[in-house]
């Protein structure tokens, strides 16, 4: 139904952007890979995908086209549901995605919060043969940030919002930042959902 939103940036957290244009703020829910990118952006342009429940319309936000199609990918396996699908590309880049997948380590792939080992094994057999055509994106990193309480507090809140408790979230945080000093927060964020 809508293939892109392009506009202003006026909103922006780890889980979700709202995205101006012509006076409409669009509320989009986005993986860690598109808040990376658009962390310090004024306007950007997401590619979308529209998921319709009986009780919401629920607007999903990609920076690029890959992410979208390996979203949607992912989502048409039996038993991936979109918010698996958006915490499998927040913990691994799209590149990582499509590695993970086409050399068949579904250990690796089952990591990802609320994904059985049963679930992982699907998702590689029945996407093996159909990312090949997916050339995924580069990952893209921002500028590394002083570990301080800013980067705790927004990392803790992105993994709440994620759907992991506050006292776990904080618990993995100090101890990846206090191994990964300098990092961004987006890479700390992605370090420790693979530790949750």
């Amino acid at each position: 139904m809508y293939e892109y939103i392009r506009g202003k940036v006026a909103e922006l957290a780890p889980a979700f952007a709202v995205i101006e244009a012509g006076g409409i703020g669009y509320y989009l829910n986005i993986s860690l890979q598109t808040f990376a990118a658009l962390n310090g952006q004024n306007e950007s342009t997401l590619y979308t995908h529209l998921v319709v429940r009986d009780d919401a319309h629920i607007l999903f936000g990609f920076l690029s086209r890959q992410e979208r199609e390996l979203f949607r990918l992912l989502i048409g396996v039996s038993g991936v549901g979109p918010n698996t699908a958006r915490m499998i590309l927040s913990t691994y880049s799209p590149g990582e995605v499509c590695s993970i997948i086409g050399t068949g380590r579904a250990e690796t792939l089952k990591s990802v919060k609320g994904l059985g080992i049963k679930t992982a094994q699907k998702i590689i057999v029945e996407l093996k043969d159909k990312i090949a055509g997916i050339a995924a994106a580069a990952d893209t990193q921002l500028p590394a940030e002083e570990a301080g309480s800013e980067l705790f507090d927004e990392a803790a809140a992105a993994l709440t919002m994620l759907g992991f408790s506050r006292q776990s979230s904080e618990k993995v945080l100090r101890q990846v930042i206090g191994e990964h000093p300098g990092e961004s927060v987006e890479n700390i964020i992605r370090l420790s959902l693979k530790r949750l």
